[in-house]
């Protein structure tokens, strides 16, 4: 099931169809972007195969410049896309998808091509599918967060900073300065 009430945090185990569902979104997004996006990428938890999750799909989509965001917020529009607001080194550009009023399905966030925060999507995502032991940790760090906030997911979200930039720094050396923040929302 996807699909989550804006602002509510539930954390279910995974599903093999969040896969399915980004390939699907992802031809959708291609299509409208044209040749606005170089590159479309499944990012967040529900990318990591055994990774518990909040049942909403998270893209990065890299663009060649964010120049054109009217363009890009004109042709997602058409598509079911609701532009949400520019959340800059947290998040990119945020894009939401809803299956019904205030009920989440996919957070699109768009970036320019070359952005760090392009990197650091791509390098935790990798990071957690390639070591069951910091997927663990990851996965009863967010079940304990989504006790503790279940209604209110920007505290979530913030809880989780600490440990996905302490990881990137530990296994990468990124997010070494607040302008080279890793995001925090994923």
């Amino acid at each position: 099931m996807i699909g989550l009430r804006r602002h509510h945090v539930r954390v279910v185990p995974h599903q093999e169809e969040w896969a399915a569902r980004f390939a699907a979104e992802r031809e959708d997004l291609l299509a409208a972007l044209g040749g606005h996006a170089v590159d479309i990428q499944h990012i967040g938890s529900t990318a990591v195969p055994g990774l518990a999750a909040k049942p909403v799909i998270d893209i990065a989509a890299a663009v060649r410049s964010l120049a054109a965001l009217p363009e890009i917020i004109e042709a997602l529009a058409r598509t079911g896309y609701i532009y949400r607001r520019d959340s800059g080194q947290e998040g990119g550009h945020l894009f939401v998808r809803e299956s019904a009023p205030e009920i989440r399905c996919v957070h699109l966030h768009v970036v320019q091509q070359g952005d760090p925060q392009w990197q650091h999507y791509l390098e935790f995502r990798d990071l957690l599918r390639a070591d069951g032991e910091l997927r663990h940790e990851y996965a009863e760090l967010k079940l304990a967060l989504a006790r503790r906030y279940a209604n209110d997911r920007k505290s979530y979200t913030g809880a989780k900073q600490e440990f996905i930039q302490s990881i990137l720094r530990q296994k990468t050396g990124s997010g070494q300065t607040n302008e080279d923040s890793p995001p925090t929302h994923i």
